[in-house]
């Protein structure tokens, strides 16, 4: 008999969501327009604390728009965190200007201050930095900010990861000229598939929500000046992301559990480390995840095929960028001496099962097959 499923992340449903698509349903709002895209937008800025959203297809599709606001154009360099998943990154490629991959620190595994500021004195002229929030911890905001600030350069924070997080009681995503989420399937929240721009310029926002539904003119006809995307949400979706918003919370909580019973379980090993916090905020912990010591005897390819020999869910961490071969070429600012911090956490480190749904039982399980794979 197989043994349950236990996933990574998977979609936790509560009712509310059944709910407001109901209602979206009786009111035959089924299109990429609606109240409930209001009502979703607004409901996520008043979380945030930032002024406007505007709620699109895709946390991807939020960046590309964020990139498109700056005015980003064939040629121009965007500075962007190295460790991270390709849709920090692929919409800097859309716009066919030049990626380039800043390296992460040890202390939070997100955007290193000494690489950007290295970055930025080699690309003083660099249109945007994209800074990501990676696995839910917020990154060293202030000295980050202050980097960009005295380079003259916006910031995108990438906050598809983090939402709810905070960093000096401040939640991420209002820190930079525009923050993005996302509410894909495997988020902390989700809509299927979504995502957020915010900012607290109203008129960029508006001029988002143009672009993203098709650049229409105003007009009695179907008229246009200029290129335009079909990047607006789903009301259907919007109606399911009103009713996570009312777990989010929740989720929170449970996410924040599962790292504390992991850290705690693994306390007595010096094989593993538990991912970094950042102590000046406070994570979502959407994944925990762990790596393993040099010299330790074991690999991350181990743990991931012995749970996934009792059908247990993990992954890798995300491989860097600049080690992708689409990116093979693009010019890279490591931490410090060291080749690549974030290549060490990769070869060294993988995701744990983190979804909120998971029992006593089930973390029992995991942790208990992770050791076994150490002899614990």
């Amino acid at each position: 008999m197989e043994r349950k499923r236990i996933y990574l992340a998977s979609p936790t449903m509560h009712g509310w969501e059944q709910k407001f698509v109901q209602e979206v349903f009786d009111s035959n709002w089924v299109a990429p327009v609606g109240p409930d895209v209001n009502a979703f937008e607004k409901e996520v800025a008043e979380y945030a604390g930032i002024g406007y959203a505007a709620a699109v297809s895709a946390g991807t599709a939020a960046i590309h728009l964020a990139l498109k606001l700056l005015e980003v154009k064939e040629g121009d360099v965007v500075l962007c965190s190295d460790l991270t998943f390709s849709a920090s990154c692929n919409p800097i490629c859309y716009e066919k200007a030049v990626p380039v991959f800043v390296d992460s620190e040890p202390d939070t595994w997100d955007m290193s201050p000494d690489a950007l500021r290295r970055a930025l004195k080699k690309y003083p002229h660099a249109k945007a930095v994209i800074c990501v929030h990676l696995y839910g911890t917020p990154a060293r905001l202030d000295e980050i900010l202050a980097i960009c600030q005295e380079a003259g350069v916006p910031m995108i924070e990438d906050a598809a990861e983090s939402l709810s997080s905070t960093y000096k009681g401040k939640q991420t995503g209002t820190f930079g000229r525009f923050g993005i989420f996302s509410f894909n399937g495997n988020k902390i929240i989700t809509t299927s598939s979504g995502g957020m721009l915010v900012s607290d310029d109203r008129e960029a926002i508006e001029r988002a929500r143009f672009l993203a539904t098709q650049a229409r003119d105003v007009a009695r006809h179907y008229q246009h000046s200029q290129i335009g995307y079909n990047y607006r949400m789903s009301n259907v979706l919007a109606g399911i992301g009103r009713g996570q918003m009312k777990s989010l919370a929740l989720h929170k909580e449970q996410k924040q559990e599962i790292y504390r019973t992991y850290q705690e379980s693994f306390a007595d090993m010096e094989e593993i480390t538990m991912n970094p916090l950042n102590p000046a905020g406070e994570a979502n912990n959407w994944l925990s995840c762990m790596t393993i010591a040099p010299g330790a005897g074991v690999t991350r390819d181990q743990i991931i095929d012995a749970l996934e020999a009792e059908n247990i869910e993990s992954r890798p961490i995300w491989k860097p960028m600049h080690l992708q071969p689409v990116f093979a070429g693009c010019d890279f600012f490591s931490h410090g001496e060291a080749e690549s911090v974030g290549a060490d956490i990769f070869d060294r480190g993988l995701c744990l099962p983190s979804d909120v749904k998971n029992t006593k039982e089930d973390m029992e399980r995991v942790i208990g097959i992770v050791r076994g794979v150490f002899g614990k």
